[in-house]
């Protein structure tokens, strides 16, 4: 077989791949706007519409951050939530309601709340980043580490205002800290939606020099990309995907890690044109064939998160026994 036929059936598997998932997603999201829909068809038709659209929107961003921060390390076990931000939406999240009782997490304006843990969190990582990546002694490597430590710093503070806060509000604010999709506010589902088409269209430009950087820093350089400069872009883009879907439905931990992960064998290639949109669609069909399952088959008796981080959990270790093994 010549390399002209070898490429072209690659490039076949990648459409059907793609063409595949897509008409999967399609599936999930009829499933999950038609399957018992009773009483006024148009008021269920626009609340599940609703979530559907949220679904996407957080799907999408933590897709492609997961894939886009995983090229940068050059690793596929890393994920953002490695770098803290999960455990900084739980402490942003415990420390009001710690100061100011779950009365006012509960009563405060839901765009204003949003827009301030954005904004925390994105500040958050720009700090991080200017400190490690403004001394050259620093690499990418000692930002995971410090990733790693501050996630636990932020855990173990979460920890230690839990257990001095009123029990009841303790139990308001275990309700915040699980991912969930029926109470979006419809004009911060907007924004966020606005914000991932941006930076995603942002990343797009740059797909075929993350090609390249996927081989490595040294083989970057000697291609003539610009290693530095791209990576910090993605580490930014990165930061304002995981802030947005955290702060819009609350942290889903393993959901990038599966979706990067499995889109990648699926397509059987590394180029970022088909990985990151396979990957969205994954996190689409997870995200929505997930909740299907909870609404019709644990009758909301769980989370969303609760069954997503099962299954990636389960998918992690065995990616850590098969990279092992290698």
């Amino acid at each position: 077989m010549t390399s002209a036929e070898t490429f072209a059936r690659a490039r076949r598997r990648e459409h059907r791949v793609l063409a595949l998932l897509a008409l999967a997603a399609v599936a999930v999201v009829v499933a999950f706007c038609v399957i018992a829909l009773r009483g006024n068809w148009e008021y269920a038709l626009t609340i599940r519409a609703r979530k559907v659209a949220a679904m996407v929107v957080v799907g999408c961003a933590v897709a492609v951050s997961s894939v886009l921060f995983q090229t940068v390390t050059n690793n596929r076990v890393l994920t953002p939530g490695i770098m803290g931000f999960d455990s900084l939406f739980v402490l942003v999240q415990t420390l009001v309601v710690y100061f100011f009782g779950a009365l006012a997490l509960s009563s405060a304006d839901p765009r204003l709340l949003f827009a301030g843990q954005v904004v925390f969190m994105v500040v958050f990582a720009g700090a991080l980043y200017r400190w490690l990546f403004g001394r050259r002694s620093r690499d990418l490597y000692v930002l995971v580490l410090v990733g790693v430590v501050c996630g636990t710093l932020f855990s173990s503070l979460s920890s230690l205002a839990a257990r001095l806060i009123n029990p009841n509000d303790f139990v308001v604010l275990q309700d915040t800290l699980f991912a969930s999709f029926n109470s979006v506010d419809q004009d911060l589902l907007v924004v966020s939606a606005v914000l991932v088409a941006v930076v995603s269209l942002w990343m797009g430009r740059l797909f075929r020099r993350l090609d390249v950087l996927a081989l490595g820093r040294e083989h970057a350089l000697n291609l003539g990309v610009d290693h530095r400069s791209v990576v910090n872009q993605v580490l930014v883009a990165v930061a304002v995907l995981v802030s947005v879907a955290t702060a819009l439905v609350g942290p889903i931990t393993f959901l990038g890690l599966l979706v990067a992960n499995v889109a990648r064998q699926l397509a059987g290639v590394s180029r970022h044109r088909v990985v990151v949109p396979a990957s969205a669609l994954l996190a689409v069909v997870a995200l929505v064939g997930g909740q299907l399952v909870l609404e019709r088959v644990f009758s909301l008796d769980t989370a969303l998160s609760v069954i997503i981080n099962f299954v990636g959990g389960i998918y992690f270790i065995a990616l850590l026994i098969r990279e092992a093994k290698r």
